[in-house]
Parts: structure tokens; sequence; C-alpha cells
């Protein structure tokens, strides 16, 4: 037993998270059933469950000195080698493959082989992270924040079980059949439901509320750490018990059945609930198998199948981050009960035209209000024109924009398009070697060297400054405003841009929502947002400069882009100058930090004596104006 194993966790002594285990297990039973994504808070045990959870799979048998494990009794699970070649047969443990979120392309799918390159001439590919991962668990940790164009590259092998590289003269295809596990918090980001879908089981993993299973987990934790070795030995039994149960799965897989009963059962229920992709029926009956086989049965019963649409179908229930679950109609009620419910159905209609009457009431209370009247409005439908992003150069990019894009050079992110004399860390070895050759040297000289040019996108922040001053409330201006920021959103997350909110009433705005990526969060805060009071815009722009300062502080070389929606009638002075003054300062300070800015007007066209300062706004900083 090495050192490694030694100090991992016994899966069999996690406390509780049920879900969450059966989860792996059904895909240690079947990894056709396309991973499990665990979601939930810090500390909650994910990677914990995902690293002990190699240690009760059983050996896999491979095809001896094969780079991609090869399944050696199945010709359609062989690379191109092993095919032509006669196979002699080993035996290896199962491991779990960390993808971090740094990889660049040529460590996720292999690159050229430098050392054969140079020794013997040949061209040959050194294997990536997903020929280790083949047959094994391929596990991605924080997989909300990993890079677009890496997420495309891994959901393509996931789901065609297969590594193909056309690259650098090397032609290559091997299999990448794998177990993928992801974890994430959802408060540092949400996953697209693209790639949320390709995920066959979700889990959402939560802190226990017990206070016996808390203690009993800080009891093992204390344990394990004292004396991993004998911790470890306590559990043996029960780990070889699953272990057992997993391979006795796996053999009876394949004769599992599942009535058409239930097979209707489930597809009504995915169209009550309006989910779209057929993806969760072939997922939902591949669990529902696995969990049978795993109790030993060749039959899945109604429970086997109501605990595999738990782990199925909740990320399926929305087509988009900040979408309400789909939810099924309302049955019709039972004929018995009408008589009992007419009473109580006359007594809501009365207090519900009631309550119309009041609202109404209101309503016009505050569209007639001169500046310090509060309400609540909901968001209208509007439609919205939004402009592209710009290119740029940038030395490095994180986690990036799909509108902002940069060239970078020397530095491994982003796609490859070219390569040029110089040093750096991204060495591009093919055209390296193709400049020594053509200078006539058998060596590698440093004016020989060539570094990558990339294309990569860069992280961007959208701030939304809502107006939410009295004013916006005349004509309801300001259901259109947060009709407009709602599309911002939306627009948001397609972009993967970062997202904010700032509203502005009374003496001061107020970061409602700081840079975030969880999506839903700013709709919901929008939606709650309330109305009245004086228009401190100069205290928005403030804010808009202090949050664009900060957020560049963590990422270089990012772009910030700010979105006004009012009706400019600013009326509060933030340093005790005149209005006009105070924007003047801050439109400049705007200008100098390169921040974009574009103003959408929400002013009516009615005549109005109150003065705006959009126009102004709009020749000092040169930025467009859009009519909403």
């Amino acid at each position: 037993m090495g050192e490694a194993e030694r100090m991992i966790f016994p899966f069999s002594a996690i406390v509780g998270q049920e879900k969450a285990k059966l989860a792996l297990l059904c895909n240690a039973v079947n990894p056709a059933i396309g991973g499990v994504l665990l979601s939930g808070d810090k500390g909650t045990g994910k990677s914990t469950m995902v690293r002990a959870l190699a240690d009760v799979l059983p050996e896999i048998e491979v095809v001896k000195g094969c780079p991609f494990n090869c399944n050696p009794y199945n010709e359609l699970e062989m690379c191109d080698a092993c095919k032509n070649s006669e196979r002699e047969i080993e035996r290896r443990r199962m491991r779990v493959v960390d993808l971090p979120l740094s990889v660049t392309v040529d460590r996720l799918i292999g690159t050229l082989d430098i050392q054969k390159a140079l020794k013997e001439g040949i061209r040959a590919l050194q294997p990536g992270l997903l020929a280790e991962a083949n047959r094994n668990i391929l596990y991605i940790d924080e997989v909300n924040l990993l890079d677009d164009y890496i997420a495309d590259i891994l959901l393509d092998a996931a789901a065609m079980g297969w590594n193909v590289i056309e690259r650098e003269g090397v032609s290559v295809r091997h299999p990448a059949r794998f177990i993928l596990v992801g974890s994430m918090n959802p408060e540092e980001g949400e996953l697209r439901p693209q790639i949320l879908d390709r995920f066959g089981l979700f889990v959402s993993v939560e802190g226990s509320n017990s206070v016996e299973e808390r203690i009993e987990i800080v009891k093992r934790v204390e344990e394990f750490q004292a004396d991993p070795v004998e911790f470890r030995r306590k559990y043996e039994g029960e780990q070889k018990r699953i272990r057992e149960s997993i391979i006795k799965a796996r053999k009876i897989l394949k004769d599992v059945e599942i009535d058409d009963d239930l097979l209707k059962l489930l597809s009504e229920t995915i169209v009550e609930h309006r989910i779209r992709t057929h993806r969760a029926e072939i997922v939902t009956v591949r669990a529902a198998k696995a969990i049978a086989a795993l109790d030993g049965r060749k039959k899945v019963s109604l429970e086997d199948l109501k605990r595999a649409m738990e782990l199925a179908l909740p990320h399926r229930l929305k087509s988009r981050p900040f979408d309400m679950p789909n939810m099924p109609p309302p049955k019709p009620e039972n004929k018995q009960d009408d008589k009992d419910k007419s009473r109580n159905k006359k007594d809501e209609k009365r207090k519900q035209k009631q309550n119309e009457k009041n609202h109404s009431h209101n309503s016009h209370s505050i569209s007639d209000a001169k500046g310090n009247a509060e309400g609540n409005y909901d968001a209208a439908d509007v439609e919205l024109h939004i402009p592209r992003g710009e290119s740029g150069t940038a030395k490095r990019a994180s986690r990036g924009s799909k509108d902002e894009r940069a060239t970078i050079i020397g530095y491994p992110h982003g796609y490859p398009v070219s390569s040029v004399p110089g040093c750096g860390e991204d060495v591009d070895l093919v055209a390296t070697i193709r400049a020594a050759a053509m200078n006539g040297r058998k060596y590698i000289s440093k004016e020989d060297i060539r570094i990558r040019v990339r294309k990569a996108r860069i992280p961007r922040l959208t701030v939304i400054m809502l107006d939410t001053s009295g004013s916006m409330a005349a004509m309801r201006r300001i259901s259109i405003a947060k009709g407009v920021a709602a599309k911002l959103i939306e627009n948001s997350y397609v972009k993967r841009d970062s997202l904010a909110l700032i509203t502005f009433r009374g003496y001061s705005a107020n970061v409602v929502v700081p840079p975030t990526r969880r999506y839903s969060g700013v709709m919901t805060a929008l939606q709650s947002v309330a109305v009245g009071g004086r228009t401190p815009l100069s205290s928005a722009l403030q804010t808009l400069l202090v949050l664009a300062k900060s957020f560049r502080l963590k990422n270089r070389d990012s772009v910030v882009k700010g979105i006004l929606i009012t009706d400019g009638k600013a009326n509060t002075s933030l340093f005790g100058k005149p209005v006009k003054e105070e924007l003047s300062i801050l439109a400049s300070a705007i200008k100098k930090s390169n921040i974009r800015l574009e103003i959408y007007d929400s002013r009516a066209k009615a005549i109005d004596p109150a003065p705006s300062y959009i126009d102004f706004l709009s020749h000092t900083l040169n930025t467009p104006v859009y009519k909403v």
C-alpha cells in the first residue's frame, strides 16, 4: 500500500451524503450514464467522495504497455496500435485523473513527442490527460470556472468516447471512455445548460443539519488524521463489500429489465415538467438499472426509478440558469371537492378584486409622485439590440468573455494561430525545429526559438447601473428599464461576462450584486428592486469607478463595460458641487480608466421640463445612447 493510497479517506467511512454516493456508484457500474456533477457549498466533502471512489473500484485489465489503457477484449475500445499487434494483458488499479483549471489544449489532448522527433526523427504523440483518463475517473474541481474552449473539447471527447488529434503532422485517435465527475460551488458562477445537460446525474451537496452526524464527521476525520493506516484497516470489510457489489452489478447489468409501465410513467413525468432533452429518459433508465444491479436484482422497481429520477432530472428542469424550474401544470380538482371549495374561491376572488383596486390606487399615487414615493414594478418585455465587443491585445488572459478577444504572445492560453521569434513560456516546438532545419543546423540555437501567437477570450465585467429614483416611476418607465436590464443579464450569460448590479436612488448608489457569474441571483435581485427618491447619478458613476478598479486588481487586461439605464434627471450632489461639474469630473475619470459606457435613455416622448444630463454625458464621453 503506497503512501498516497494510505492517505485516501475510505469511501465507506463518509458520513451521510447518500445521494451523492449512490450517483457515484451508479457511474462506477455503468460509465455510459455520463458522469455526475456535485454542486454545493465549500467544505461539504465533494472532493473527498470523488477521490475515495477510486479505492472501491475493481482493477481493470488493459493491454500491457499501452498508454491509453485499451480494453484487450473489445476492439471497439482499442487504439490502432493495439488492434494491429499481439496483446499482452496486465491489471491496473483505477485512479482519479485531475483536470486543473489552468490546463492547456496540448496537455489535455496530447501533443508532439519532441524527444522522439529530435532523437529518432519520427512524429509521435505525447499522450495527454484524456489518454490517462481512459477507463478511469476524470475529475474537474470547480468545473464552472473551466474555460469554455477546454470544456467544449472535453465534452466532445466524452460524448464520442474517442479523442481525435489532427495537429502538427500527427494524426492519432484513441479511446477516451472515462467516468466524468465535476464539482462546483454555485456561488462562484453557474454552468451553461449545454454543459450541465452533458452530466448524466446531478446532486446538490449540503452540509448535514443533524448534530449527531456532524459530531460523527469530526470524530472520524480526527481518527483518520491520527492514524490513516489503522483507520483504513477498520473499514476494509465494508470497502470490500462495496467493491464486490460493483463487480457483481457490472456482470448482471446487461440482463436488468424495466417494464413498459415504468417507461411510460417516466416519459409522462418528463413531458409534464417540460424537459426538452431526450437525454433525460436515457440517463434515468440507465441509472435505474444500475441501482437495481447494485441491489443484486435484474428487474427495475418503482422505487429504483424514483431514486434515479431524483438524480437525473433536477438539473434539467431549467432551460437557462435564470429561469424558474419548469413545473407541471396543476391537475384538475376532484369533483367531490368542488362544492367544498367553491365558497373559498368566491372569497379569494373578492379579496383579489380588493387588492387590485388598492394596487391601482397605489400605482396612480406613485405615478404622480415628485420623486419621494416608493413602489415596486415588474420588468417589461422589451426588444433590444446589443452591440458586440472589440478585439484587443493582452499579455495573458484568464477565463474570459465570448465577446472580448485578445492576441496573446508567449503565454499558453487560448487557440494557437501562428508563431513568431522570441522567448517565453509558450514555445512552439515544431516551428522551432523547422527554423533550425531551415538554417541548416542540427541543433537549436537561441535565434531558432519560436513562441506561439494565440487568440484568447479576456475577462469582461458588465456593470448595470439602474436608475430607481422616483422620476422613473412616472409612466411606469422603471418597468421598461428593468426589462432592458433583464435582457442585458441574459446577454451577459450568453457571453460569459462577470456581472454587477448597481441601483441608485435617494442620496447614494448601492451595489446590489457585486461582480459574479451567478446570473440567477442578479435576475432575482433585479425583480425585487424598489423605486422612489431622488436621483444620485454622480454616486452611481463613482461606484462604477470603484468596482472597475477592484475587478482589474484581480483580472489583469480585463475589460469593464458600464451600462447606464436612466432618464438622466440627476438632482443630488455627491461632493457638494454643482451636479454638472461633478458629472464632468467623473466622466473624465471614466475616460481615463478606459471604461466603456453605454447609455439607455428611458425618457418619455412627452415634453418634460426637468433637465436631463444624458446628452451631456454622451457628448463628454463620446458614448452611444440607445432609446428604450
